[in-house]
């Protein structure tokens, strides 16, 4: 009989993994390793993480290499914090951001705190203060009629299929750009060059949202919610498929950190009840979807797609409250990532309560309904105004389809715009052709002639 390999075992060889950026031979990985061990059982447990889709073998045997799973990874931004946040965050997130990304040899291993979430008492405990909760319900509202749940989420569900699906797949590390995306969502048809893993995410998503919008009045903070998103999102991207919807029964290791999530599944069973009840007790929409994007990655209760679950769950109280989606637009991987890494090694909120209130004046821009509140124009759509113009009128013009205007963006962004803004840009970009109507396109110098052209075949 098989020796059985325990996570112990396994955890400092996924870890070695992890450090690498892209894949890594056997002998590679065996230089990371702080004990050494035989070339053989190096094989066999980087085999079991295979065996559990922690990892990917790429190539035959003689040449073989490893990689971390993109579903797996806490992802690389992580690793080598940007010099610079787009995120005006205060002096403790700040600290908190410095700390997490030292090496992993420099930060403390730590496990799950059971009384971080126990101490939290609902409508007692505030994560978020009073007068934040009220500026951003100022921002969230869209109505002062009392309408059935879901009527806001319905009226704006085209354009949030293809707002969340996107960023919250970026946020995972996808690599489909946001035109895309738009054409996998409502033409079915996938990007050529592209993981078939990263089609599946974002399918799962259109799937997951469409279950909020058309159970508005039945979903809520309870199992049949949680475990149907869940079950959504990981679709056909589990190693085992009957894990989809179900609590996780083993341990699980997180790639590029030094936190241990919880391993017994009563413990893990009670704790999620546990988030679930007080999560159902929060009287504010805003606390309740703080609440939830942080304690279902930390308890990480299901065995991947934990923090996709959260995204999602963070727009249940927006749903049921008619408030404006939490779409993640334009929020920085780097930034949610060392923020949800703050919650898991220092049990430290400040950075993600930073990100949760950016990401929402964003979103709230996004849907237009508290524009004016914002004030100041976008500096970075100003920045590059002409730029913008130039491109859009060249696609345009040239009668470009969608898969054409990727691979054109993708081209010329490099020459117009510096490296560290491409990525933002090409997505301003995306937006703006897929905003594009009777009513503005004179914005872009174009004439009517140009903009009927180039409707006919924008598909």
């Amino acid at each position: 009989m098989p020796k059985v390999i325990s996570q112990n075992e396994l955890t400092p060889v996924f870890e070695a993994v992890s450090g690498f950026v892209g894949s890594a031979s056997v002998e590679e990985i065996a230089k990371r390793l702080e004990i050494p061990m035989p070339r053989r059982t190096l094989q066999r447990r980087l085999a079991a993480l295979v065996d559990q889709g922690k990892l990917a073998a790429l190539g035959e045997r003689g040449g073989r290499r490893y990689e971390v799973k993109a579903s797996e990874s806490i992802t690389a931004a992580a690793v080598t914090p940007p010099t610079k946040s787009e995120i005006s965050l205060s002096e403790a997130a700040s600290l908190i951001r410095e700390q997490v990304t030292r090496p992993l040899s420099a930060r403390r291993p730590v496990g799950y705190r059971s009384e971080f979430l126990t101490g939290y008492r609902p409508n007692e405990t505030a994560y978020l203060s009073k007068d934040l909760r009220h500026k951003l319900l100022e921002m969230g509202r869209t109505t002062d009629a009392p309408l059935p749940a879901g009527t806001h989420l319905r009226k704006i569900m085209d354009r949030l299929l293809i707002d969340l699906s996107w960023n919250s797949s970026r946020l995972e590390g996808n690599t489909y750009s946001l035109l895309e995306t738009q054409r996998l969502l409502e033409l079915g048809e996938s990007a050529s060059g592209r993981k078939a893993e990263e089609t599946q995410m974002l399918l799962n998503h259109k799937a997951a949202i469409e279950l909020l919008a058309q159970q508005s009045d039945e979903v809520g903070f309870n199992r049949y919610t949680i475990c149907s998103l869940h079950a959504l999102l990981s679709d056909n991207l589990l190693p085992d498929p009957s894990a989809g919807g179900r609590l996780r029964d083993h341990a699980v290791s997180i790639g590029r950190s030094v936190f241990h999530p919880l391993e017994m599944p009563q413990l893990i069973e009670v704790s999620f009840d546990e988030i679930l009840t007080k999560a159902e007790a929060i009287q504010d929409a805003f606390e309740q979807s703080f609440f939830v994007m942080m304690h279902l990655p930390y308890l990480q209760p299901f065995e991947d797609v934990n923090k996709r679950v959260s995204r999602l769950a963070a727009n249940l109280p927006m749903v049921q409250h008619n408030l404006n989606p939490l779409s993640f637009v334009d929020v920085p991987q780097s930034d949610y990532v060392n923020a949800i890494l703050g919650v898991y090694e220092l049990n430290q909120l400040d950075y993600l309560r930073d990100v949760f209130v950016w990401a929402y004046e964003r979103s709230c821009a996004r849907y237009s309904a508290i524009r004016q509140s914002l004030g100041e124009p976008d500096p970075f759509r100003l920045r590059y105004r002409l730029p913008l113009i130039e491109m859009v009128g060249d696609i345009v013009r040239a009668v470009m389809d969608k898969n054409a205007a990727v691979r054109f963006l993708a081209r010329r962004a490099p020459e117009l715009v510096p490296a560290v803004d491409q990525n933002k840009f090409i997505a301003m970009a995306e937006t703006e052709l897929s905003s594009l109507h009777e009513a503005n396109f004179a914005r872009f110098r174009l004439r009517p002639s140009e903009f009927a052209e180039w409707k006919k075949g924008w598909r």
